[in-house]
This record gives structure tokens, sequence and C-alpha cells, in this order.
């Protein structure tokens, strides 16, 4: 069984939420970047509805995943773009799932790879609350429980939707 959720809505509390953290923190020209491959889709809308300077950056963080011994590479790697230096720069990281924050983790390693950024802030669509690190979101969507046999997944990018999957108690 699949449902369907609104993101309109979650993509209003993003953009709300990020315009209100850029200016308590005075921030007037940050740099964006999405974790591919939701976070680029979800990237790409805030960028415009921020009404950004430049273009946006992309994370590809499968090499710096925790798990890589384990799993191997994925057959659909592609390079990062940034094209812009993280160096004293503000990051807007995007991501559309949050849950354990290990992808987090790697994509900021990844950023630190490229230089030291002045800070960063994070910004998920959806965050499913399950962590096995302390990361956190300093701007979510909307924040969801879900049961251990239901599963969210972000569809896209024409038209982006949610989706959320039953696969069985």
């Amino acid at each position: 069984m699949t449902a369907l959720l609104d993101i309109n809505p979650l993509l209003d509390e993003l953009e709300t939420g990020l315009r209100d953290v850029l200016e308590r923190r005075g921030i007037d020209n940050p740099a964006l970047i999405g974790i591919r491959t939701g976070g680029v889709w979800i990237a790409d809308i805030l960028n415009k509805r921020l009404g950004l300077k430049q273009d946006f950056g992309e994370l590809d963080i499968s090499f710096y995943r925790d798990d890589f011994s384990r799993i191997g590479l994925n057959p659909t790697v592609t390079p990062s773009s940034l094209a812009f230096d993280t160096e004293g720069r503000d990051i807007i990281l995007v991501d559309d799932v949050i849950m354990s924050g290990r992808t987090i983790r790697a994509a900021m390693n990844e950023i630190f790879d490229y230089g030291r950024p002045a800070s960063i802030i994070l910004a998920t669509l959806i965050d499913l609350g399950a962590r096995e690190l302390p990361i956190q979101p300093d701007v979510v969507g909307k924040v969801l429980e879900l049961e251990t046999y239901q599963r969210v997944k972000l569809r896209g990018p024409e038209p982006l939707h949610i989706e959320f999957q039953e696969t069985g108690q």
C-alpha cells in the first residue's frame, strides 16, 4: 500500500525556517548544497525560492559513508559538484530525510575536504528522529514517526512527491 503526502507545505516550512535562521544569524550570502538524490531536488527548489545569487552544489557521499567497506560502491556514483569555495562560507546543507544522522556526518566530512566553512545550517524535508549520531537539523519541513513496517521515499524530480510505503509487519 502506498500513500502520498503533500510536499508543498513542507517546502513552505523549509523556506520560512531558513529565512528565519539566515536573518537571525545575519547571513546574507549562503552557499546551498544538496545531498544526492532527494536533497539535490529540494536544494534546486530552495535555491529558486530563496533567490540565492549562485548555483547550488551537489554532493554524492558514496565514498564518505561509514558502511562503504561493507556495502561497496553504488553503481550510480557520480562526482560531487561545488561551483564555489566552501572556505569561510556559510553553508546550507539540504537532505530529503534524516534518520540516523550518518548521511549528514558523511556529507559534512566531504564538505570539510573542500574547505572549512564558517557554519553549516542543516535543512531536511522530513525528520524521522531515529538518531544514531548527535546530529540535529536546524530547519525541518515535518517530523514523522513511522512504524517499523513503514518507509518514506521522496520521488521525483517531476513531479516531486513523498510516498509512504508499508513493507509488511
